[in-house]
């Protein structure tokens, strides 16, 4: 099979891997709250999403061997065409205009822009002190964009996108140098790891203020973070002169917009689970209401009642004849006279 059709392909699985990913972190998201990620390790849910974007990025890896970084990388926003539907379906309703015209623009501008901000083949590498270089000016640009509370998802959403296209120009630096176990894997591998555990995080922050604006951001802040490091460290350049220049901030700016109507539009949050009913034994009692006692009428009776201190007879006692009277201590002639037996 063509090399290129397989970078392709694989690309478009990670694309559609991501997508589900941050659909299923928008919800989770919704029910943990901003202070809520101490809390994740023990939800299902959680590791849910640790899969998905694992998948996502092995995919995404695995494309990097087989096309270079100008080719998967735009192909990663088509994580927004995806996600926009799913979270719409998840949030319960339909994606509104004003979201397809958003995703639509954000797309056409990504389209124009990426292809003219990276090189060619994927043959250059990073040497280990600029490997480090780069994971320093990420944590600087992270810290810059996550300082403070305002614009809390659309700065997070920056970050993670910076982190994660420097994670994927390191991990071309991998791919092309080989698997050979020297320092030079050691220190990108790890740093690698950790990009892209702290992208995935900042993603989980970025999306409790929604999934659309953020998603946009971070799938146009990727490429573009992946382009700066291939123009600066790897001798990539902007295609087609001045003209490809103005071209690619034309891009950006449709790009922009697009971003803009997806900030704009209004994202259905998804309802929180809701609470089991708490155990019969910790619910509230309410008061009881007096009830009358219904009285169908005088119980009938199977016979006379037995006498106090005689064990009740259970049925009528068959006689042979007359039973005799046994008479009793004699008492005032005011009061009867107590027999035994059944009564005549």
């Amino acid at each position: 099979m063509n090399a290129t059709l397989i970078a392709v392909t694989l690309a478009l699985l990670s694309a559609v891997a991501y997508a589900t990913a941050a659909v299923a972190q928008e919800r989770l998201a919704a029910r943990t709250g901003p202070g809520g990620l101490r809390r994740l390790p023990a939800q299902g849910a959680w590791w849910s999403t640790v899969g998905l974007n694992s998948g996502g990025a092995l995919l995404h890896v695995a494309a990097l061997r087989f096309g270079p970084l100008t080719l998967v990388q735009p192909l990663g926003a088509l994580t927004l065409v995806a996600a926009v539907p799913l979270g719409a379906r998840a949030a319960g309703r339909r994606a509104t205009p004003e979201e397809w015209r958003g995703t639509a623009l954000t797309l056409v501008g990504l389209g124009a822009l990426l292809p003219l901000t990276a090189g060619g083949a994927p043959d250059a590498t990073l040497g280990t002190v600029a490997a480090l270089a780069v994971a320093v000016g990420v944590l600087a640009l992270v810290a810059l964009l996550t300082h403070g509370r305002r614009g809390r998802g659309l700065g997070h959403a920056a970050a993670s996108g910076i982190t994660s296209g420097a994670a994927s120009a390191l991990t071309q630096t991998l791919t092309v140098a080989g698997l050979a176990l020297t320092w030079r894997f050691a220190v990108v591998g790890g740093l690698v790891a950790g990009l892209a555990v702290g992208g995935l995080l900042l993603s989980q922050t970025a999306y409790t203020e929604g999934l659309g604006a953020p998603l946009a951001v971070l799938t146009l802040a990727n490429p573009l973070a992946a382009a700066a490091i291939g123009l600066s460290l790897l001798g990539e350049r902007v295609h087609g002169g001045p003209a490809g220049v103005a071209l690619a901030g034309l891009g950006g700016a449709v790009a922009g917009r697009g971003v803009v109507l997806l900030t704009r539009a209004p994202h259905g949050t998804p309802t929180a689970l809701p609470d089991p009913e708490p155990p019969l034994a910790a619910r509230p009692r309410a008061a009881a209401e007096p009830r009358p006692i219904p009285f169908a009428g005088p119980a009938p009776l199977a016979g006379p009642a037995p006498l106090v201190g005689t064990a009740p007879l259970a049925g009528p006692v068959p006689l042979a004849g007359p039973a005799p009277l046994v008479a009793v201590a004699p008492v005032p002639p005011a009061e009867p006279v107590l027999v035994t037996g059944p009564g005549r």
